[in-house]
Parts: structure tokens; sequence; C-alpha cells
């Protein structure tokens, strides 16, 4: 019998090519792009087959902007305990492993994640442990402690939602105040707070126009200052 975690990995498979993110050639994922019928899809569509919208299958702005500041600083997590919250692909985790940090968590409450994560870390030669907590569903409090966890969190493309942004960011600058690093890449999306970020790096990251408003986007990398 096929296991429900086979399953998702076979749907993953037929529906995405192994392929380096343009910005981060070191590393390599299960992606999907216009040959596979996933991209084509729209949202409505995957809903009705029960699956959620894959931002797994993506490598988007802000996580190549992320990774690729972490393999070029590999101080910032080397020896650290890290978490990838909203891990997506898993692009990030991958590049803080690949650099040496002690342990990292990649977290995300999509269970195709899990997954993906699985099939491409196991593509770069490594083995990322996952985790399916939903940060955001508990107290401010708690959330906040869970992140407190980390010596580094690392966040990319995760405010492109008002209701999520506004829910995430006292948890990252509480998180930050118990003295966790928390860095973000962010591509300009609508909801980046305007305040408490220090920008560390800028790049011209290469994006899909079907994904984005253009083919290239400005990619920034902040750490969070509380």
């Amino acid at each position: 019998m096929t296991t429900d975690s086979q399953k998702k990995n076979l749907f993953i498979r037929a529906n995405t090519t192994v392929s380096a993110p343009p910005h981060v050639p070191e590393i390599r994922l299960h992606l999907a792009d216009e040959a596979h019928d996933l991209w084509h899809r729209t949202e409505e569509e995957l809903q009705a087959m029960g699956l959620p919208p894959p931002f797994w299958a993506f490598a988007w702005a802000g996580g190549q902007g992320l990774a690729r500041y972490i393999l070029d600083n590999p101080d910032t997590v080397r020896g650290k305990s890290v978490l990838d919250f909203a891990a997506g692909s898993g692009l990030v985790a991958i590049a803080a492993t690949k650099t040496g940090a002690a342990n990292v968590l990649a977290m995300d409450i999509d269970p195709f994640c899990e997954a993906a994560i699985s099939l491409n870390s196991a593509l770069n030669g490594m083995n990322i442990p996952f985790s399916a907590c939903d940060l955001l569903a508990l107290t401010p409090e708690q959330g906040a402690a869970e992140l407190a966890k980390f010596d580094c969190v690392l966040a990319g493309d995760v405010f492109y939602d008002r209701q999520m942004a506004e829910s995430l960011w006292p948890l990252l600058m509480a998180a930050a105040r118990a003295g966790t690093e928390i860095m973000v890449g962010d591509p300009g999306r609508a909801y980046l707070p305007v305040e408490g970020l220090q920008q560390l790096a800028e790049y011209q990251v290469p994006v899909t126009r079907a994904l984005e408003d253009n083919e290239v986007k400005r990619t920034r990398v902040w750490r969070v200052v509380a």
C-alpha cells in the first residue's frame, strides 16, 4: 500500500524538475516551471483537488536572496542553531546546513513541504528535520518563546499577506529582544514592516514573470532590530 508520504513524493517528482535557482546555483531543488501541469493550475483548481497552493515548488525571490546572503556570509549561521520559518522548498535551510550551522530545523504548516524538503535536502546530500508547528496558532508569548529557542531565525518572503504579517511581526520582535538573530529576505512585499529593520544586503534576483510582476526582483536581506 502506498503511504501518504510516498504519494506526496510521487506527486512532487511528477510535477517538478530538478534544477538550480538562478541566484543560488550551488543548490538543487525540485522546482515547477512552465513545462509542468502544476504551474498552470489555478488556486481554485488546486483546492478542488484538495491541494494547498504549491509554494514549495518555487524558489521565491526572498528565499533566494536570503540563501545567497548565508552562502556568502557563512559566519552568520556557522555553529548556530537555526530555524527556517515558513521554509517552503527548504532552500534557506539547505543553505544554512551547507554553511555549517550546528543544527537546522525547517518549519512550515503546508503538509507537502515536509515531503518537498525531504526530497530537496537529499538532493543536496543532507537530511533536514521538519516541524509542522503553527507558531501563529499559539499565543504570542508561546510563539515568541519557540522562536527564542534558536540562535538564528531565517524567514524568506513572509510578508505577502496582511494577516500573517500582523501576527508574525510581534513574534519576531519579541524573539529579537530575547537575543535571537532574526533575518528576513524580502523582494518588496506589500506588508514588510517599515521600522525595526536593518539592511544587510541587496540583490537583483532573477524570477519568472508569470509568478512575479517582473523578470528581476530587487531583493533585500534585513536584520530585525528590536
